[in-house]
């Protein structure tokens, strides 16, 4: 009997793994919930809640197959070591076949496995191309993202992107489905506004596709604009794989793995940029474990003031891009790309706060949380991650709100405070509200722009 153990890769199609499961014969499926090690890493209530509804779903997709999917708590990755190896015992596993993951604690865990005699066959399906294929001249990892980026296209023009198939049915049976705890009113609501991978799959990608992706390059920048794909939750718990997205894209424009520069290859330079994030943790895992890409900044006197962080977490800076941007976050369990920027630099650069308190908030929040794109957006916006933005770039808020929120829809949308405030008025309304005698309905910006921006650049000089 052979075992298909899920872990990030919460499909039935384009799974290797489950498919070499199947073709060696007899198969069982299991899913270990480690509720104590999701706490560790910070999960979100809401990611938690989306891999719960998948792994209802891949039930009823295995169950078609004729595989039921054990669902069993184990509580930490100790606790999967002992579970996993009595599960091995009890139902005569020969061979557990499984796909990889490429953070520290994971690979840990997989070792200690293999040393203590569990047959693991681990296969790679959490990236594009091939981790250790996208390498220097002298076999080393890149650490500028553009000859990264031109280096990963030479290898993803010889790939195939045809997805595996869903295998083929073992047997005809019935099969008990696995039955997703239930949860709050509020946290059902917000997963409401996510269909499952199923969906996605069958409309959402062909909807993008046709609809949206021309338009992605000139709308991805406007929060107030549904102009992504949103498509980041389901890479994260492996529901979708990026091969079956580039399918998708190429079935759609065929060529465009020949133009990096052409506007097609703007939604694809998101997918190269995740690649490049979990190359990077694969090659210097000792990021897993919140170290400074650049060490030069292992000293940078940050000012970690308590209350202005607190004042971040429930978007009360005073800048109202900032605010609306966090409330949504909060909100929703999702944040627009462009404003995570913003409100990353804004942290790390205008408050001078450390870039870790803001990865962890963001993984406590987000339904997308993954640690390598977590990690590498954190540390590029704080400047001391691989290739990140020079530290002397410093995001202006309210610049960044006229250009990407001009007529202030965004903001009015998570900023009640200010929904009758003129558009021109509205990125920074300090002035405007005080003339008005409106002061009490907004509260002061923490921090002035300006004087923010001088003091950081001293600070990161100083390093």
């Amino acid at each position: 009997m052979h075992l298909m153990w899920f872990r990030s890769d919460l499909r039935a199609v384009d799974n290797l793994a489950l498919c070499d499961a199947m073709s060696h014969g007899p198969c069982k499926a299991l899913f270990l919930l480690t509720d104590r090690q999701w706490q560790q890493h910070h999960w979100s209530e809401i990611k938690i809640a989306f891999v719960q509804q998948h792994l209802e779903a891949l039930s009823q997709e295995l169950a078609v197959l004729g595989i039921e999917l054990d669902v069993i708590e184990a509580h930490d990755f100790n606790g999967q070591i002992d579970v996993l190896t009595r599960y091995c015992q009890l139902h005569g596993i020969t061979r557990v076949f499984a796909n990889s993951e490429p953070e520290i604690n994971e690979i840990n865990r997989d070792n200690k496995l293999i040393a203590q005699g569990i047959p693991l066959s681990l296969y790679e399906s959490d990236v594009i191309v091939p981790k250790g294929q996208v390498l220097t001249g002298s076999g080393e990892m890149y650490k500028v993202f553009t000859p990264f980026k031109m280096a990963w296209l030479r290898q993803a023009k010889r790939q195939s992107y045809v997805p595996y198939s869903a295998p083929q049915a073992v047997a005809e049976r019935r099969i008990n489905h696995y039955k997703a705890p239930a949860i709050s009113k509020s946290l059902a609501d917000k997963l409401h506004k996510w269909p499952s991978a199923w969906q996605i799959r069958s409309q959402g990608l062909i909807g993008f596709f046709k609809q949206q992706h021309l338009q992605y390059h000139a709308k991805r920048d406007f929060p107030a604009i549904n102009g992504t794909s949103r498509l980041s939750p389901y890479l994260a718990i492996g529901a979708i794989s990026g091969k079956e997205v580039v399918n998708q894209l190429l079935y759609h424009v065929p060529m465009v793995l020949e133009d990096a520069k052409s506007d097609s290859f703007a939604w694809l330079n998101e997918l190269v940029w995740r690649d490049f994030y979990r190359h990077l943790i694969f090659h210097f895992p000792e990021l897993c474990k919140g170290n400074n890409f650049q060490t030069k900044y292992d000293g940078l006197n940050w000012r970690n003031d308590p209350d202005e962080f607190k004042a971040w977490c429930n978007g009360k800076t005073g800048y109202p891009i900032v605010d609306a941007a966090m409330r949504q976050l909060v909100q929703t369990g999702w944040m627009h790309n462009r404003l995570r920027m913003i409100v990353a630099s804004f942290l790390t650069k205008h408050l001078l706060i450390d870039w870790r308190w803001g990865e962890q908030f963001f993984m406590q929040h987000l339904i997308d949380g993954d640690l390598a794109a977590n990690n590498g957006g954190w540390q590029w916006a704080a400047s001391t991650g691989c290739d990140a933005q020079p530290y002397f770039r410093i995001f202006n808020p309210i610049a960044q709100s006229e250009k990407f929120d001009p007529d202030g829809d965004f903001i009015r949308m998570y900023v009640p405070e200010l929904k009758d405030i003129p558009a021109k008025k509205i990125h920074f309304p300090h002035e405007y509200l005080a003339q008005s005698q409106q002061q009490d309905n907004y509260w002061p910006a923490i921090v002035d722009h300006k004087t923010a921006r001088l003091r950081a650049l001293e600070t990161y000089k100083a390093c």
